[in-house]
């Protein structure tokens, strides 16, 4: 009797903690806002908050409360390995291994060495060093130096998406950063085991090295597991909310299970094995990202999820920073930081010299790594989990290191991308003009036309007949007077840089007009609209797409009868959608199937046109370079895939 009401008083205190939390959770995900305005990571403010609501300032989240939502933690951590895992796709990356492989070989060691040694010589100045033996003191700063190489693949995406950035660099640095987090999970599931005999003061012996070689075997086996977990969930049809509970579930029993698997081997077997459920989850997504036909609805998951998981994260984890830790250990902090810079600068110079980068490549290489997060935050809290004594000394040491790094590290990321000149946003925010269109006709239509590609970002000049000043004083676009259809008067306004010519005069002047940027210019588009049908042939022999007002209505109506969900698709009836052409430049995709390139969830492929002939395609259709790929989509959506498709 007494048993179950202690149980039930225990449920009731969890339900008030996760409630008050809850409450916490909430306000920093709507007061982090604010740190953005003045330039500042939303990780950061997330940290701050959780810092003022912990125990030792408000004592909104007391110190009962953190060891009872520790579950928390181990749900946002499996989530992390997993949005890791679905970074990774090699069809994407095949182009800058060799960089990339470069580049994670020297930041792994350059930065381990540099930062391990730095944490040992420093042991005199460190309090919670105090009274441990060489060996203690080797195996810690082992596990600081493997937290200092992770990076934070979010807030690189976040600052690659922001500033449309594109090229050669960006994808090095991107591939990097995942890689690299997907290596440092092995490397810490390594020197996490190994060090534990040093601290324990144990006497090293050979089955220390098996007993490494069986928990990386166990934590593929289980990685295994999970894939076929998350194929699982995922291939359940609708029920989006269903498949975010189960993907978060996966990850959880992980957690739970090499808990269990720890307490027991300890138990029976006289060792603890510790199977690392960070590399179990990040082994399975990433099979499931490489190796399964629900790559789209596991990234569409992960995406809708993460802002709930960090804000969870990062709030719980700043509740567990200490004041007076990080207020003795300030100049520490500073030092650690600086080195970490160092070696970041000296890897990077030495990776990119080994790829044979370029030599802007090798000066600013190591300028995109300073940024962590998500993976060496979790990695600290699971030290500190670990080792209740010293290790929440040590964790907040690190993660103030990683506040550090995540305030300074943005910042020198965009600087890069703007060095390494594949940025595509000018210096006011706005997106780049890629494509400019040139209208023969000032008319309501043609004007309602300008509009619309206008916000589509197209840069629109008029042609007109005799303008009149007061048709000049009053449009919004640059108009040119028509001087005649020759080459050299359509030439006066740059007539040949235009990627598309709309054709609203006469048939006469329309085809005059088209025949000399047929000849001349070689102009990507013509288009015209059509009076009398015995143009039409004329126009047709020259590749001219016409439009004939007499016919369309009756075309577009007939459409409507017929096939009235693709009509609407195409003529983008939802004010966010689009349809686009985009033809494919960036070599990285040529060769890819359509079924392996990774599409936002809601951008959809409608056909494949190859030279000037459209082609029947499928998921094993191949891409190559100058094939047209039609698709429908957000603005937003089609927007990136257009960056990635036509390359750099």
């Amino acid at each position: 009797m007494g048993s179950g009401i202690e149980d039930l008083g225990n449920v009731m205190r969890l339900v008030i903690y996760l409630g008050a939390f809850g409450i916490v959770a909430v306000a920093a995900g709507r007061i982090a806002g604010t740190f953005r305005k003045v330039k500042l990571p939303l990780i950061t403010g997330f940290l701050v908050i959780g810092l003022v609501s912990g125990p030792e300032l408000l004592g909104l989240i007391d110190r009962e409360a953190l060891s009872r939502l520790t579950f928390l933690n181990d749900i946002a951590l499996a989530f992390i390995a997993f949005a890791v895992g679905s970074e990774l796709y090699l069809n994407e990356l095949r182009s800058r291994m060799k960089s990339i492989i470069a580049m994670v070989i020297t930041q792994v060691t350059v930065t381990f060495i540099l930062v391990s040694l730095a944490i040992y010589l420093l042991t005199e100045l460190i309090p919670f060093f105090e009274g441990m033996k060489l060996a203690a003191r080797i195996a810690i700063s082992m596990l600081a130096g493997t937290i200092s190489i992770a990076r934070s693949p979010a807030s690189a995406i976040a600052i690659i998406n922001e500033l449309r950035a594109r090229g050669p660099f960006t994808q090095t640095a991107i591939g990097v950063t995942v890689v690299k987090d997907f290596g440092v999970i092995i490397f810490f599931a390594v020197i996490f085991t190994l060090s534990k005999s040093l601290i324990q003061e144990a006497e090293f012996r050979l089955v220390y090295i098996v007993q490494v070689l069986v928990e990386l075997a166990l934590a593929f086996g289980l990685g295994f597991l999970v894939w076929i977990l998350l194929k699982w969930s995922l291939s359940i049809k609708g029920a989006m909310v269903l498949k975010k509970f189960l993907v978060l579930g996966i990850g959880f029993l992980m957690y739970l299970f090499t808990h269990f698997t720890g307490e027991y081997s300890n138990r029976y077997l006289g060792m603890e094995l510790h199977i690392e459920p960070l590399l179990i989850c990040i082994i399975g997504s990433f099979l499931v990202t490489n190796f399964s036909v629900y790559r789209n609805d596991f990234v569409r998951v992960v995406k809708e999820l993460g802002p709930y998981v960090y804000v969870v994260f990062f709030t719980l984890t700043g509740a567990m920073i200490s004041l007076e830790v990080v207020a003795s250990l300030w100049f520490v902090t500073l030092i650690l930081f600086g080195v970490r810079i160092l070696s970041l600068i000296l890897a990077g110079y030495m990776g990119s010299t080994i790829a044979a980068d370029p030599v802007i490549f090798r000066r600013i290489s190591w300028m995109p790594y300073v940024t962590q997060a998500g993976v060496g935050v979790g990695l600290a809290t699971i030290i500190a989990t670990e080792y209740p004594g010293w290790g929440g000394q040590f964790a907040t040491l690190m993660i103030s290191i990683i506040v550090l790094n995540q305030i300074i590290g943005p910042p020198l990321f965009k600087w890069s991308l703007h060095l390494a000149g594949e940025v595509h946003v000018k210096s006011d925010g706005t997106y780049e003009v890629e494509r400019k269109v040139m209208i023969f006709g000032l008319e309501n239509q043609s004007l309602a036309l300008a509009n619309q590609l206008k916000r589509q970002n197209w840069q629109v000049e008029f042609v007109v007949v005799n303008p009149s000043a007061e048709t000049i004083g009053n449009c919004e676009f640059v108009i040119h007077e028509f001087h005649g259809p020759d080459h050299l008067s359509l030439r006066r306004f740059s007539t040949e840089t235009a990627d598309t010519l709309v054709c609203l005069l006469s048939d006469k002047e329309n085809y005059a007009i088209c025949e000399t940027a047929y000849e001349h210019f070689g102009t990507k588009h013509l288009i015209v609209r059509l009076d009398d049908r015995e143009f039409y042939h004329r126009f047709n022999k020259i590749g001219v797409m016409v439009m004939d007002p007499t016919t369309a209505m009756v075309s577009l109506l007939e459409h409507f009868v017929r096939a009235p969900i693709a009509t609407s698709l195409l003529l983008g009836m939802d004010e966010n959608q689009d349809s686009i052409d985009i033809e494919i430049r960036n070599s990285d995709y040529a060769g890819l199937t359509l079924r392996d390139l990774r599409l936002p969830s809601d951008v959809i492929i409608l056909s494949v046109t190859r030279g000037d002939h459209p082609i029947i395609s499928h998921g094993y259709t191949r891409l190559r370079l100058g094939d047209v790929v039609t698709m429908v989509g957000s603005n937003k959506s089609l927007d990136k895939v257009r960056l990635n498709l036509q390359g750099y």
